[in-house]
């Protein structure tokens, strides 16, 4: 939300020390956007290396699991992607590592105000890396890969595929949204309730949760989207959430208790 200095931030030290952003603070971190910018790019390769050369399967095998073979290339008469020499399957999985890269790039360098510190941009990219990977290796391991059959596509890819496109172009338009509305002199000390935030207060929350959990789908299946999902449902609702909403409580007042009446869902509209 709009603030500007750390000045801007009522909180308590022991209420911000939870919260992952300084909120109210955009002293410019140039060194540290730019770490976030180029780990965040380079960790599809990590993706790809696993898929097509399989990396690190090495390992799993002399622990005894299986892992796929590598199936028959896509032909899409597009040089570029035919010459990765992935399956169609795996093609769509290295698209999700691609996408949510370019979003969060998108994000960190155009739509973030807040400081990102070169610690905090490392360990951002290496969350992202082991989550991204773990994805890949389930899919990989045929004990618990999403693909158990020959056909393409098959449900859990296009469940999963589905729950990924809604959510993470649900959270890229919403902070589009409330970057152009704070933008705005005009709106200085406002609270954004219009767009897709109408309904959800934390709609970009939830967009996350929705293309992580179908990421993890298109993986390693229903029961690693469902695990995935819960944990960063459950992250947001008992953590981000609650922080966020103290912020925004003593930031806004009676505006930000006007659209909680408002708009009652915290997440996920309807659900949540």
């Amino acid at each position: 939300m709009s603030a500007e200095g750390n000045s801007k931030d009522p909180r308590s030290e022991a209420s911000k020390k939870p919260d992952l952003i300084a909120r109210g603070d955009y002293t410019p971190t140039p060194a540290g956007k730019a770490t976030f910018f180029v780990l965040r790019g380079i960790e599809p390769f990590l993706q790809y290396s696993i898929l097509a050369h399989g990396l690190g399967t090495s390992t799993l095998h002399r622990l005894g699991l299986r892992t796929l073979p590598q199936g028959l290339a896509a032909h899409t008469g597009i040089s570029l992607i035919d010459g990765l020499g992935l399956s169609p399957y795996r093609l769509v999985l290295l698209g999700m590592a691609v996408g949510a890269a370019v979003k969060q790039n998108i994000w960190v360098s155009a739509l973030s105000g807040e400081p990102m510190p070169v610690g905090g941009a490392v360990a951002v990219g290496a969350f992202n890396a082991l989550f991204n990977s773990l994805n890949t290796y389930a899919f990989l391991l045929t004990a618990t890969s999403a693909s158990v059959e020959s056909d393409f596509p098959q449900p859990s890819l296009l469940i999963g595929s589905s729950l990924y496109v809604v959510g993470i172009a649900t959270e890229l338009v919403a902070e589009i949204q409330r970057k152009r509305f704070k933008s705005d002199p005009k709106n200085k000390g406002k609270v954004y309730t219009e767009g897709l935030w109408q309904f959800a207060r934390h709609i970009n929350y939830g967009g996350y949760t929705l293309w992580r959990a179908g990421y993890a789908i298109a993986s390693g299946g229903y029961m690693l989207g469902a695990v995935v999902g819960a944990f960063f449902f459950f992250d947001f609702a008992t953590r981000a959430v609650p922080i966020l909403n103290e912020y925004c409580e003593k930031r806004y007042g009676p505006a930000w208790q006007k659209f909680k009446q408002d708009t009652p869902y915290r997440l996920i509209p309807y659900i949540y």
